[in-house]
């Protein structure tokens, strides 16, 4: 993530540590920073810039999460304006910070699969999940049974 500012306002820092207070709408306790969803922060002269990563293109949270961006941002002293540009990057499961993984699977049952690792069930910990379907609540999660203990979690996937 790119992280720039000018001296005279608040600098792309103060927006970053602002962006730790806004929740992913499907996760909360779990901010947009921690998922990865940050690909860089400028302020120039008072105006801020926020290119966010969506975890799949067609993201329906998109405007919800850039309006609370854009609030978020837009109340710290010093910035007159917001932007939040959809950025071109994919957004990938290697972006989530490990505080967004153990809240993930702690409060919502749903695993990280990570690639070239065994993807671990967030109940009992075994690396025995099958995939039951590829469709799951959301396009970038998927229905897995742990053969371990028999429970039914989903697969954040990239």
């Amino acid at each position: 993530m790119s992280v720039t500012g000018d001296a005279r306002t608040n600098g792309a820092t103060e927006v970053l540590d602002a962006l730790r207070g806004v929740d992913d709408p499907e996760y909360p306790g779990v901010s947009v920073v921690d998922m990865g969803m940050v690909a860089a922060a400028t302020v120039t002269g008072g105006r801020a810039e926020v290119e966010l990563i969506t975890t799949f293109s067609g993201c329906p949270a998109h405007d919800v999460i850039s309006a609370d961006i854009a609030r978020a941002v837009g109340a710290l002293d010093g910035i007159t304006g917001v932007e939040v540009r959809r950025s071109a990057q994919p957004w990938d499961t290697s972006r989530l910070s490990d505080h967004a993984r153990t809240v993930m699977a702690r409060d919502f049952t749903v695993s990280v699969a990570l690639p070239g690792r065994p993807t671990e069930c967030p109940r009992c910990g075994e690396a025995a999940l099958v995939e039951q379907s590829p469709f799951g609540p959301a396009r970038c999660r998927a229905v897995h049974r742990c053969g371990a203990c028999h429970e039914v979690v989903e697969v954040l996937r990239a």
